[in-house]
Formats: structure tokens, sequence, C-alpha cells
């Protein structure tokens, strides 16, 4: 099987960084934080016109007609500037709630007990009866939290077939979970790069120090480690698959950003530094679908 992109593929990619590197930059990021919960409905009917709801719908009901291997590319890139809002739900409900494929609606759903963005959301996926507002460790992603049925504590045992999620939607939104994972570790790794090559102690950049050159390295590997599961899985849509992808994603997202906050040093834990913004969106996405533990349990399940 063939794993590299295809020209088209390529080109979509391209076409997706451009045009949020150019909407929702550093300065843009920044301005969300500041505005401590609140969506920015122009760019998410920007995102909609584009065609990132409804990539996967089909070309006669107005879509794209593209697949999970190119909405993968798509969150990917949404992962890497730290877009908010909740895509994931958005775009999984494309062509089900009205006004989503197009961005004009902003659809939240319950996962793990947890809402993201349900004050903002026009469309709820869930029964949100008895939700609380909590503290978000992350300023992008606010949160709420409902009570869990005693008997989803119970059944706490992972199918092979459908590991923790419901069905092949929920699979698939675990899996472009994942992915924003992904594009996350990306850009930590290429932070700390650019950052080594800049930053100088003792008469030389810090890159050219051994323990650096290492940390790096490793988060190098752990990216493109949990890249090829991510588009693997997109393509073969295996449930154990999936898990095994989110697993490794999971932990290239925080990780990376663990030893990219190293890399920089003090100034790393700063406000100011935008590091810290990805290890907190990694910590909540890899408790919003599928934690570790369950994915773990999937994984070993199938083996």
């Amino acid at each position: 099987m063939d794993f590299r992109l295809t020209e088209d593929q390529t080109a979509l990619r391209r076409g997706v960084r451009d045009l949020l590197e150019g909407r929702f930059g550093r300065e843009a990021l920044r301005a969300a934080v500041d505005a401590g919960g609140t969506l920015d409905r122009g760019l998410w009917r920007e995102l909609g016109t584009a065609g990132f709801f409804a990539l996967r719908l089909p070309e006669e009901e107005g879509g794209v007609g593209l697949g999970l291997p190119e909405a993968v590319l798509l969150f990917e890139e949404a992962g890497r500037v730290l877009l908010p809002g909740p895509l994931v739900a958005t775009h999984m409900a494309a062509g089900s709630v009205p006004g989503a494929a197009e961005g004009a609606v902003v659809v939240t759903a319950v996962a793990e007990g947890l809402v993201p963005w349900l004050d903002e959301a026009d469309v709820v996926l869930g029964d949100v009866e008895g939700a609380v507002p909590m503290r978000s460790v992350d300023p992008l992603t606010p949160l709420h939290r409902v009570p869990m049925p005693a008997s989803a504590s119970a059944s706490a045992s992972v199918p092979a077939a459908a590991p923790g999620v419901g069905g092949a939607e929920g699979l698939e939104a675990v899996l472009l979970t994942a992915a924003e994972q992904v594009g996350s570790a990306e850009a930590t790794t290429g932070t700390a790069v650019a950052y080594a090559r800049e930053r100088e102690q003792f008469g030389q950049v810090i890159g050219g120090f051994q323990a650096v050159k290492h940390l790096c390295a490793g988060m190098l590997v752990r990216t493109e480690l949990a890249r090829a599961a991510v588009r693997a899985a997109s393509l073969t849509a295996d449930p154990v698959e999936i898990a095994g992808a989110k697993l490794l994603a999971d932990e290239a997202a925080t990780a990376n950003a663990r030893d990219c906050l190293q890399v920089h040093g003090g100034i790393g834990f700063t406000w100011e530094a935008d590091v810290h913004l990805h290890l907190k969106r990694a910590w909540v996405r890899a408790e919003l679908r599928l934690p570790a533990a369950r994915a773990a349990e999937a994984v070993a399940a199938g083996l």
C-alpha cells in the first residue's frame, strides 16, 4: 500500500495551510486566547465556504466528495495552528445538521462526559442535562461536564469492533482528533528546532549541543510515527488501528510540547510564549475522545 500523498492531496494540504496561516496566524491565536472562549463566527463561515466541514459530503449534496484520508490532512493543519472550536463535531454533523456544512451552524457533542464550546454551540449532540461549567486547562477550549450514567462506568470494557466510541462515526471522530494531535506535534517540533537554531549559550547556538539535538530528534520521530499511524488508519478504518493511532498521536502531542518547553528553557514557561497552549490543548484532546486507558485496552484486545 502506497501511503505517499497524491498531487491533489498535496495541493489540498498546501491550500488549507495557506488559508489558516493567513486567517489564523499568531496574532489571531493570541486574540482568541484573550477573547476567553468566544468563537469567531466569521472564521467559522470562512471554513465552511472553503469546504472544511463539507469535505466528505458527496458533490451532489454540495460537498467536495473526498474521503477520510483527505479529512485527516485538514485536521492536521488545524492542529498545527491550534484552530479553536468544535471542529470535529461540526465536520461530522455536515450533511445531517442543516447549516453545519456551510459553517453557518456550530455543532458540539458530548464526549467522555465533557462538552466543549457548549455556550457557543447552536446544536448539541447528546444529553447535556445537568451540565456544569468546569475550569478548562486550555484557554481555547471551554468545557462543561455532564453526569455520566452508572452503566457507562460499569461497561468500561472496550469491544474490539468499536473501541469505546459509537460505531463508525465515533471512530472517525477519534481519528480526526488524533490528526489534530499530529499537527500540534509537528508545530512544536518546528518551533523547538527554529529556537534551537537562533538561541545562543556559551558562544554557540544551543542546537549544537548534543542534549538539545536528542530532544529535537526524538520529537521528529514521535511526530512521524504518529503521522504514519493516523494516515494508515484513515485508509483502513480499522478500529484497533485507530485506537493505536490515537495513543501514538496523544503521546506525540503531549511529549513534544513538553520537550519544546525544555528546549526553550525559562521563556517557554511564560504566558507570552505559545508553547504552553499546545501542551494544554494536547491534554484536553487526549481526554476528550478515547483516553489512553481505553485506547490501550482496544489495542490489547486486538492483539
